[in-house]
């Protein structure tokens, strides 16, 4: 698993396309640290459906980040 701090803003070289996947998110108190964690589960017809594929764990300081990014990109 891997713990966010901050985000470096960067450009894309090329666009590719993405399938879509189910995602799930949690809170989460660690070391009397408040995360929100993101977890993905692949794409239906991996070998084990069901299992977290990727976990992010953000800090408040790349959450509050990640939501100003969003909110001035969107």
């Amino acid at each position: 698993m891997a713990v966010v701090r901050g985000f470096e803003p960067k450009e894309l070289d090329r666009l590719s396309k993405h399938s879509d996947v189910e995602a799930t998110i949690s809170l989460v108190e660690a070391d009397g640290e408040k995360f929100v964690q993101i977890d993905t589960y692949g794409s239906k017809d991996r070998a084990m459906p069901g299992k977290v594929s990727q976990s992010l764990r953000l800090s408040q300081s790349a959450f509050d980040q990640l939501v100003q990014l969003g909110k001035s990109h969107f």
